[in-house]
């Protein structure tokens, strides 16, 4: 009798999350915070947009699911996703073993990039054991927070940079992919400071630890993108020459 359930439970399963026509029905909720460029931000049109945008649907279109996209504060993102208020979070999150505990991910999608610290022209190294600004709920922030500086935490990643340009904080930790096109762009009036630091893992789509197929067909769809090529031009898309691939 449990054989015959199990072999219940897999059709099921298949019929939810695999490349037959019943899957194209099954709306997937795809939750990003909309405010972390290149991975993601809202766009002029106010569209969800950038590296993680294009990835989610072509992932979707690979697993055949009907994926709709929905913003929630960083702050937030992991417990509602656990709650029920959408089914990924594809938001430049790191796996970590802290957010592993509570919730699971699919293979990474972007490699472990280093954090960097950024700071106003100027600056030097010293800056580094002064007032560190850092996004809340991140692996900067807890970083910092175990060092000699004195953290400074805000809400998104635009108020961290903000608060270096107005002389609140000495410098910004982030990630590099995140930092790097402000530095660019900034024309000279913002630096890097210090070595790069690597504090945590690759980039993956988080999913409840209840959602095993989904997670399943997510990793296939990554996987046959990291084979085809299809991921890495992607990443170099978005990131241009300074992003990591596979």
């Amino acid at each position: 009798m449990r054989t015959f359930i199990a072999s219940i439970a897999v059709a099921v399963a298949v019929l939810l999350f695999g490349a037959g026509a019943a899957s194209a029905q099954q709306v997937v909720r795809m939750g990003t915070e909309g405010a972390y460029p290149p991975y993601n931000f809202i766009n002029d049109a106010g569209e969800i947009d950038g590296f993680e945008r294009e990835l989610g649907d072509e992932l979707c279109r690979r697993a055949n699911l009907n994926c709709e996209w929905v913003t929630n504060d960083w702050d937030s993102i992991i417990p509602n996703l656990v709650s029920g208020n959408y089914d990924t979070i594809v938001a430049g999150m790191s796996i970590t073993d802290e957010r592993d505990a509570v919730i699971d991910f699919t293979q990474e999608y972007y490699p472990a990039d280093p954090s960097v610290y950024v700071a106003l022209a100027g600056a030097d190294d010293s800056v580094r054991s002064g007032v560190i600004a850092a996004q809340t709920g991140t692996i900067q922030a807890a970083y910092i927070a175990s060092t000699s500086a004195s953290l400074l935490e805000f809400p998104t990643s635009d108020e961290t940079l903000a608060a270096v340009r107005r002389g609140e904080a000495d410098a910004v930790f982030a990630d590099n992919g995140y930092l790097e096109p402000f530095v660019r762009e900034s024309g000279g009036e913002l630096i890097f400071v210090g070595d790069r630091v690597s504090i945590g893992g690759g980039v993956g789509m988080g999913v409840r630890e209840s959602d095993g197929d989904l997670k399943a067909v997510m990793d296939k769809a990554i996987a046959e993108m990291k084979s085809d090529g299809s991921l890495n031009a992607l990443i170099v898309k978005w990131f241009a020459d300074e992003g990591l691939t596979f």
